[in-house]
């Protein structure tokens, strides 16, 4: 059909504005997805790293408790004489406390003869 001339023509800057506009939705739309996508990847990576952080807590209390085991004195003692060792208990009265690194004076060398 056509058109009467006394009709306003769209002109093309409203057109262009259109497709501007879609053009800016729709980039809007796949930039929301991709930082959605993103965050949801982050909060994964973070709940796994508070697993293995939980892991090695775990781990570590476990080794704690077994360090504990076997500094025991009486699991010691008990290991010994299942050993047959010939070490023997002694009284405290014996213990002499001793300086672990006795301060001795440094001494600086010299390269000149």
């Amino acid at each position: 059909m056509n058109r009467r001339k006394d009709q306003p023509r769209t002109s093309a800057f409203v057109i262009f504005a259109i497709i501007l506009a879609t053009a800016i939705a729709a980039a809007g739309g796949v930039l929301h997805v991709y930082f959605k996508n993103r965050q949801i990847q982050v909060r994964r990576e973070i709940d796994a790293i508070d697993r293995r952080v939980e892991h090695c807590r775990l781990e570590i209390r476990t080794i704690e408790m077994r360090m504990d085991q076997l500094l025991n004195r009486f699991a010691i003692r008990k290991q010994l004489e299942e050993n047959r060792s010939d070490l023997r208990p002694i009284s405290l009265a014996v213990v002499e406390e001793m300086d672990p690194a006795p301060r001795q004076p440094r001494s600086v060398a010299s390269a000149a003869p």
